[in-house]
């Protein structure tokens, strides 16, 4: 299961996520959405790295971002 989900359709591209992943995961996607904007992805590659730190989708201001972790 991936550990972030970015739904790219409520996504404005404001690129606060990708500032705010201390390991620098998060990337504006090339492709524009549905309503014009560029939205947040993540890659298979760097969805391994991502540690489930959730700061990316707390300073989403637009609720796009989806975290899940391993229950322990």
């Amino acid at each position: 299961m991936p550990k972030v989900v970015i739904d790219e359709a409520r996504c404005k591209g404001c690129a606060l996520c990708t500032i705010a992943c201390p390991q620098q995961l998060i990337k504006l996607n090339e492709k524009l959405n549905s309503q014009g904007f560029q939205p947040a992805a993540i890659t298979p590659e760097d969805l391994i790295k991502c540690t489930s730190c959730a700061l990316c989708a707390k300073m989403c201001p637009d609720v796009a971002i989806s975290i899940y972790r391993e229950k322990k």
